[in-house]
This record gives structure tokens, C-alpha cells and sequence, in this order.
């Protein structure tokens, strides 16, 4: 990040830009109001409440998810040849990465609803016996299956998890990239594991230090009190809150989409150097001397 701060940069900060202007224009024209909730409502008319406002959470989000993702998607696959190229020591520019990124976005796009829908089935299955019952018993069963479908979930993410660089750097389909990631990582899936979960933390924590005082700033410049988050009644955010809270997530953005995406690539290419002496072949490449090819 730091010798090709520049193509890093430039990029990020462009993809955070883009999406989040988008998600504010969708937050503000786009998605229906908040349901309000009734505190004096009882029994049958409370649970409704509930399932209407989770429902239209959920609506809520689901655009901001489909953001996100195009915004991840692209990122990935330009860092992706950014590092790749960094790793023999050669600079990139942008419009190189997105020469080389460009036939492989479909692919990538293919392998990322797989994995989301693969998860999204996982989790449906692990709790929905319980569900359909209805009790108390199905709730807690559908407690411990929606654990179970979790860490199976978690299983196979941390298994498939070096698959999109495969399919990027290796110019593989969408199946043989899975396979290509499971057998890169047998044998050290607790490793990965630990290395991915400390990224997700760091991305979380640095994402939080610089959210939270922009969020404070925004409720503030909007002309609500903290006391209105906790009354009841859900504040009515406008112009103000949504470009101060925005200009906070693209600067968290432009910092942490390169730690997610460095870190998934160079785990690929840590996991080949173990396993399949890919640092003879980067220094071959890299035309270190001492490295050259002998042969017919």
C-alpha cells in the first residue's frame, strides 16, 4: 500500500466515493419510511410490529448490501492485480489493472453469489426446523441449528476463502477455483482462519474509530439529540446526517478495502510459496539474478 499508494488511492477512494453517494441517493428517495412502533401495544399487535419492522429493516438494507457488494467486487478485483504485479516489485497503473481485472469481473461476480447463496441455504436449513414449529422447544431449536449451520458456514468461507484470487491470477472457472482454494488450504484452515478473523476485527475497529465521531457530528449538525435515539420514536435523519455520516464511511472505506483485499491476496500467494515454491518462480519472474531459467 504504502510503494503504490497512488493506483491504491486513486481507486478506493473513487469505489467509496461512488457507492456511497449511491446508498445516500437510495437512503433518501428509495426506501419507505420507518415503521413506527406502538410502546402501549400488547400481545398479538406487538409482534406484528416487530415482524413489520424487522421486515422493513431488512428491506432497508438489502439495497446497501447490493452497494456494498459491487463496490467490494470491483476493489478486489483491481487490487487483486495491483498486488499480484507489487509482489515482482512492478508498478501498475490503473488502467493496466483494469485491463488485465476486466474479463474476470463476471467470474467473480459468479463465485461471490455462489458463496452468498451456498451460506444463505446453510443458514435456512440449520433453522428452519425449528422455525416451523412455532414453540418454545422450536425456538431453541432453531437456536442451536442456526449455531450449527454457522459454524459450518464459517467451515467452508475459510475453506473457499482464497478462491478469488484463483480465479483472478490463475484464469480459472468458478468450480475449479473452489477446489483450487480447499486444496491451497488443507492442512492450515486454523491458520487462515486466525489471520482472517484478526483482519475482519482491525477492518471493524478502524472502520469504528472513524464512524463513530462523524456519526456524533452528524446527529448533531442535523439538529437531533442523542435523546432522541432512545425516545421511542425513530429520528428523522436528513441531508445534513447522510453527507456527514457518508464523507465518515468513505474515509473508512478508502483505508479498509485495501487491508481486506491485501490481506486475502497475499495469503494466496503466502499459502503457493509454502506449498508449491512459487518464490522461486516470482524471482524468475522478477529476473533476480541467480534465478534464471536453464533449459532447451
Amino acid at each position: 500500500m504504502r510503494a503504490h499508494w497512488r493506483t491504491v488511492l486513486g481507486l478506493t477512494l473513487t469505489v467509496a466515493v461512488v457507492t456511497q453517494l449511491c446508498d445516500i441517493l437510495v437512503q433518501r428517495f428509495l426506501l419507505p419510511d420507518p415503521v413506527t412502533l406502538d410502546p402501549d401495544a400488547t400481545g398479538t399487535e406487538a409482534l406484528n410490529q416487530a415482524f413489520d419492522s424487522m421486515q422493513s429493516s431488512l428491506l432497508a438494507l438489502a439495497p446497501t448490501l447490493v452497494i456494498t457488494l459491487v463496490g467490494t467486487l470491483f476493489t478486489t478485483a483491481m487490487l487483486t492485480m495491483v498486488i499480484s504485479r507489487s509482489v515482482l516489485g512492478r508498478p501498475v497503473t490503473l488502467k493496466e489493472a483494469w485491463g488485465e481485472a476486466r474479463p474476470r469481473l463476471a467470474g467473480l461476480l459468479g463465485l461471490t453469489l455462489l458463496l452468498a447463496l451456498m451460506s444463505g441455504a446453510i443458514l435456512a436449513v440449520g433453522i428452519l426446523p425449528g422455525a416451523l414449529i412455532g414453540s418454545a422447544g422450536g425456538a431453541v431449536l432453531a437456536a442451536f441449528g442456526g449455531l450449527a449451520a454457522l459454524v459450518v458456514v464459517v467451515w467452508l468461507m475459510i475453506r473457499f476463502t482464497l478462491a478469488s484470487p484463483a480465479l483472478m491470477l490463475e484464469r480459472r472457472g468458478i468450480v475449479q477455483s473452489l477446489r483450487r482454494s480447499a486444496k491451497l488450504v488443507r492442512g492450515t484452515w486454523w491458520r487462515i482462519f486466525g489471520i482472517t478473523l484478526l483482519t475482519i476485527v482491525l477492518t471493524l475497529v478502524v472502520s469504528m474509530i472513524i464512524g463513530i465521531p462523524f456519526s456524533a457530528i452528524a446527529i448533531a449538525v442535523d439538529g437531533n439529540s442523542f435523546s432522541d435515539l432512545f425516545s421511542g420514536t425513530t429520528p428523522d435523519f436528513g441531508w445534513p446526517y447522510l453527507i456527514v455520516s457518508g464523507i465518515g464511511a468513505v474515509i473508512a472505506s478508502t483505508i479498509t478495502y485495501p487491508i481486506s483485499a491485501g490481506v486475502t491476496v497475499l495469503l494466496y500467494v503466502d499459502q503457493r510459496i509454502r506449498r508449491e515454491a512459487l518464490d522461486l518462480e516470482l524471482a524468475r519472474a522478477a529476473g533476480l539474478p541467480g534465478y534464471e531459467t536453464t533449459g532447451s
